[in-house]
């Protein structure tokens, strides 16, 4: 088939390499433009740019797709088909329909359940046991496109960055074997009396509110690890919490009960496993005590 691809981060790049694995004549691939980051504010191109100049793939950055002369380009590219993975710009109804079998897009959610921008934290901090990967018939309303395939995945006790690495990989071989039996497949509509919402993360509900119980907080520090981190204050100093357990103990909320960083939470207790200070790199809780010993009694932030 000839494909457009469009996407931009890290979740999109197995679909695109799997993509051109399979034999498919990837014509274009979009992604968002370079974006300033790091010490020197350099600007950096996205995962999906530098997967695709690796392949030799010529690569699109518009900052928009409403203009008729970027939708005049994108439809010069005559696909079969666009597949869409994390692309992050909202796609015209020209642009949707400019494919001969439409855009398809990899979600990292079984829809209905989780539309929106941020399915795998959502699912995560709503204590779901399993979540998966919908391949979908875009249409113009957010993630309400009919489906067309799914595969699940238990959520266990894994990371949103440990999830997003799974699921990236599971989305990428159901979208090679959707596009394999597609003249074979019948999308099914989505109940919308079903759905559920998964708006982007603020970084303001990354800070850990101690009167929850630990089973939420737990579940928080693995939504946002390893970005942007749930974190509490300690003497003043912001720590980043990667990874913690439920401790069956009880206490006043927001203090240490004992010298291993184990704080009273809403219901039970939490203990940091590993942790991040500002500017510093990742290290285990039991490292960190070693250089700053906290003592119980402690009230955090």
């Amino acid at each position: 088939m000839r494909i457009v691809f469009m996407g931009t981060p890290d979740f999109a790049v197995p679909t695109l390499a799997a993509l051109h694995e399979a034999g498919h004549t990837l014509v274009a691939v979009y992604t968002q433009p370079p974006r300033r980051a790091g010490r020197g504010k350099k600007l950096q191109p996205s995962p999906v740019q530098r997967a695709a100049e690796i392949r030799h793939i010529p690569v699109f950055s518009p900052a928009s797709l409403k203009s008729a002369e970027a939708q005049a380009e994108f439809a010069s590219h005559e696909a079969d088909v666009a597949v869409v993975a994390a692309y992050g710009l909202i796609l015209p109804q020209a642009v949707l329909d400019a494919p001969r079998h439409g855009c398809l897009n990899v979600h990292a959610s079984l829809l209905p359940h989780w539309r929106g921008a941020a399915p795998i934290q959502r699912s995560i901090l709503a204590g779901d046991t399993v979540t998966g990967v919908t391949i979908m018939q875009m249409e113009a309303g957010l993630d309400t496109g009919p489906m067309l395939a799914t595969a699940r995945t238990p959520v266990e006790d894994k990371t949103a960055g440990e999830l997003t690495e799974e699921l990236a990989e599971i989305g990428a071989q159901l979208m090679v074997g959707t596009l394999e039996d597609l003249a074979m497949l019948h999308a099914v509509p989505q109940d919308d009396a079903e759905a559920s919402y998964a708006p982007k993360i603020d970084k303001a509900e990354a800070k850990i509110d101690w009167t929850a119980s630990a089973e939420a907080i737990e579940r928080q520090v693995r939504a946002f690890a390893p970005f942007p981190g749930a974190w509490f204050e300690l003497d003043g100093e912001r720590i980043k919490v990667l990874k913690a357990q439920v401790i069956a103990r009880e206490g006043k909320r927001g203090t240490t009960l004992d010298d291993q960083i184990t704080i009273a939470c809403g219901n039970a207790a939490l203990r940091p496993v590993r942790i991040q200070r500002a500017g510093k790199p990742a290290m285990d809780t039991e490292a960190f005590l070693r250089g700053k010993p906290v003592p119980a009694g402690v009230v955090v932030g």
